[in-house]
């Protein structure tokens, strides 16, 4: 069972976005705290009344959150 839930970070052009690898989930916000809330919020509305083994997420799961970083010139 997995107990990770991974998402990506990316800056955009006005906010940061996050979309999740494991989910149909995506998800912005003018700053990084604000994602995070949003991200934690949008993931358990996904999985609300959901039966977590039989989409493989253990109950007492993690969200691991990976940011893009422009390269440094």
């Amino acid at each position: 069972m997995q107990r990770t839930i991974q998402v990506r970070i990316s800056r955009g052009e006005h906010q940061f976005v996050a979309e999740c690898l494991d989910l149909p989930v995506v998800t912005q916000a003018p700053t990084l705290d604000e994602l995070a809330g949003n991200i934690r919020e949008a993931i358990g509305l996904h999985l609300d009344g959901e039966d977590l083994a039989a989409l493989g997420f253990a109950a007492n799961r993690t969200i691991l959150a990976t940011m893009e970083l422009d390269a440094v010139a």
